[in-house]
């Protein structure tokens, strides 16, 4: 962990350009974008932490029940995002609580299912709300936006490797300081890892910083990710070393999907983390039989 960039961070005409360069490459990418042929940080670690967990989300394609809490994540994200197209002036605290009423009727709008969390086991819609603008609250003690102005937000980024594998993932921000170093920042709308854990965080933002320098030609001088869950922040610098470890990482954990694939072996990995999981009834770690392997057909288009 290390300390923040120092160089104030602006936007300039010549990143612009740039960007605009790289974001028709990724388009060019993401128009032959399958489930079959690319590899993204959730889906990395889905597998990481069960294979079975990958086979029922990216093969057999099985439904889910909204999180309460990945979506509390998302509605803070979009309120975050929304906040830097205000001017600089106007990113407060209170301007940031003006705008998650219409962000969280906006997504209620496209997902009306949504209404159905609250009540029971789970926090009503206004103790929900709350919990919202307490984390929006909590990125003003650790980021002043009136000085910051993101060169790319929500980005998409993706970069084929070698073996034809594709990465790709959606960054929250990409900052570019005055020296031209890059900064790829992540919100976490929950706490930041303990030290054993750590590792685990930094392998998504890894990945980033591995499509990034595979596209760009340039390492991101700082990766961090910002714990609104308990006002902390996780601080690192990586370089090249770390980015091919990373890749070589990465073109095992596919051969090794690649291996299941072809052999219709999904093993699961019972852990703490099975609570979470909405396919418990059909794990064998929990007495459950999965479902039989669904035909193989044509690629499924990846869509976000």
């Amino acid at each position: 962990m290390t300390a923040e960039l120092s160089s104030p961070v602006l936007k300039t005409d010549a990143s612009t350009a740039s960007t605009e360069n790289v974001t028709a490459s990724v388009d060019d990418i993401f128009a032959g974008l399958t489930r079959a042929n690319s590899l993204s940080p959730s889906r990395a670690s889905d597998f990481m932490t069960c294979p079975l967990l990958y086979r029922f989300r990216v093969i057999d394609r099985l439904p889910e029940a909204p999180s309460i809490d990945a979506v509390r994540g998302s509605v803070v994200h979009r309120v975050l995002e929304n906040l830097f197209d205000l001017p600089a002036v106007d990113r407060t605290s209170h301007r940031a609580n003006l705008l998650l009423a219409p962000v969280w009727e906006e997504l209620l709008e496209r997902e009306p299912e949504l209404a159905e969390m609250f009540g029971g086991d789970t926090p009503d819609l206004t103790t929900w709300l709350d919990q919202c603008r307490n984390l929006l609250g909590r990125y003003f003690t650790l980021e002043d936006p009136q000085r910051l102005e993101p060169a790319e937000r929500e980005v998409h980024v993706a970069t084929q490797l070698g073996s034809g594998l594709t990465l790709h993932g959606y960054i929250d921000r990409v900052d570019v300081a005055a020296t031209g170093a890059l900064r790829i920042v992540d919100y976490k709308t929950g706490k930041s890892p303990g030290e054993h854990f750590e590792a685990k965080a930094l392998f998504q933002m890894k990945f980033y910083a591995l499509v990034v320098w595979r596209t760009r030609g340039v390492i991101p001088r700082m990766l961090q990710l910002v714990y609104l869950g308990n006002g902390e922040m996780l601080r690192y610098e990586p370089d090249e070393r770390d980015l091919l470890a990373t890749e070589r990482k990465v073109e095992a954990l596919w051969q090794a999907i690649q291996q299941a694939t072809t052999r219709g072996e999904w093993r699961p990995r019972k852990s703490v983390l099975c609570g979470w999981c909405d396919h418990q009834a059909l794990c064998p770690e929990w007495g459950g039989t999965p479902p039989p392997l669904p035909d193989r057909a044509e690629p499924e288009p990846f869509s976000a």
